[in-house]
C-alpha cells in the first residue's frame, strides 16, 4: 500500500513542470535548512570529543552554527579538532578543555572554569564511554570494571550533574546521552560494560520522568556496531582484532550516528526524541 502510494507519488512529481519541480524541491531544502538554524549559536558540551561520535558530532554542530565546547582527555587531538573547524567555520566559538568524565573533583570545576560567554550550555553530549576487553565475568579484571562504570555510567552522572542545574535555572536545554544496543541486551564477554550501558538506559529513562514538568529534554540514542576508535580501544590498540568485530556487517560510522544525534537536537522545542535505536546492516 505505502510502496503504491509512493509510486504514484513519484509518477506524479515528474510528470510536473520544471518549475513547480524546483519549488517542491526548494522548499523541501529550506524546511531542512530551518531545522537547522534552530540549533544557530546553541552552546553544545560534547564528552569524549577527541574521536568517534564525539568528534563527528563537533563536526555536524559545527557545521549547523553552534558554539562548542570540546571535552576529553586528549586535549592535543582537540586543538587539532578546533583548529580545522575555526578555519572551516569560523563564525562559531570553540572552547577545549581536558576532562576525564570520571574525576569527579574535575567535573565539579568545569562550569565554574568555564568562560562567561560558554557558562549556559543549551546541548550536552554525554558521549564518553568505552569498552575493554572480551573477558567473561568471571575472569575480568577489577581495574576493566572500574573504568567502564566510572567512565560510562558514574562519568555520565557526574556531568549531568554539573549541566542540569543550569539548564533548570534557564528553564531550557536539551541532554542527549549516548547509549547502546548493549543497554537493552547481553551478551558472553560483555557483561560489564552491557551493564553500564543498561545504566545509562535507566538513567535516561528516569531524567525523562524527573524533568517532565520542565521544557528540559532528553534523548537516548542507541547505536548498534559503530566503527570508530571503539574496538581498536577495547583489544588495547590491536587493529587487526578489531577489525574482525565488523566481518560480515556493514558497520554504521560516527557520522551515521552525530546526523542522528543533530536530527534529535534540532527538533522544535516541543518535540522531544526520548530514544532513538540505530542498527547496522549485515553484507
Amino acid at each position: 500500500m505505502i510502496r503504491s502510494t509512493l509510486s504514484k507519488f513519484q509518477k506524479a512529481f515528474f510528470s510536473l513542470p520544471s518549475s513547480s519541480k524546483d519549488l517542491i524541491r526548494t522548499l523541501d531544502f529550506s524546511r531542512g535548512i530551518n531545522s537547522m538554524r534552530r540549533l544557530e549559536r546553541k552552546i553544545v558540551l560534547i564528552t569524549g570529543a577527541s574521536a568517534g561520535i564525539g568528534e563527528a558530532c563537533a563536526k555536524e554542530f559545527a557545521a549547523a552554527g553552534s558554539n562548542l565546547i570540546l571535552t576529553a582527555r586528549r586535549v592535543d587531538r582537540l586543538e587539532r579538532l578546533k583548529s580545522d573547524l575555526s578555519k572551516k567555520y569560523p563564525q562559531v566559538r570553540i572552547h577545549t578543555l581536558q576532562l576525564d568524565v570520571r574525576d569527579k573533583t574535575n567535573v565539579d570545576k568545569l562550569v565554574p572554569g568555564l568562560p562567561s560567554e560558554f557558562k549556559e550550555v543549551d546541548i550536552l553530549v554525554n558521549n564518553a564511554g568505552l569498552v575493554i576487553g572480551l573477558d567473561k565475568i568471571n575472569d575480568v579484571t577489577d581495574d576493566a570494571i572500574d573504568t567502564m562504570i566510572d567512565t560510562n555510567v558514574k562519568g555520565l552522572i557526574y556531568v549531568t550533574r554539573a549541566i542540569l542545574p543550569g539548564m533548570k535555572e534557564r528553564q531550557r536545554g536539551h541532554i542527549i546521552n549516548i547509549g547502546s544496543v548493549s543497554g537493552t541486551q547481553v551478551y558472553p564477554g560483555g557483561g560489564i560494560y552491557c551493564a553500564s550501558k543498561h545504566a545509562v538506559n535507566a538513567i535516561s529513562r528516569t531524567l525523562l520522568l524527573e524533568l517532565v514538568d520542565t521544557p528540559i529534554r532528553v534523548t537516548e540514542i542507541n547505536p548498534g556496531m559503530v566503527e570508530t576508535e571503539f574496538s581498536i580501544v577495547r583489544f588495547k590498540g590491536d587493529k587487526e582484532k578489531a577489525g574482525k568485530v565488523y566481518q560480515g556487517f556493514n558497520p554504521l560510522t560516527g557520522e551515521d550516528i552525530a546526523e542522528t544525534i543533530i536530527f534529535a537536537a534540532s527538533r522544535p522545542d516541543h518535540v522531544n526524541i526520548a530514544g532513538m535505536f540505530l542498527q547496522e546492516i549485515i553484507i
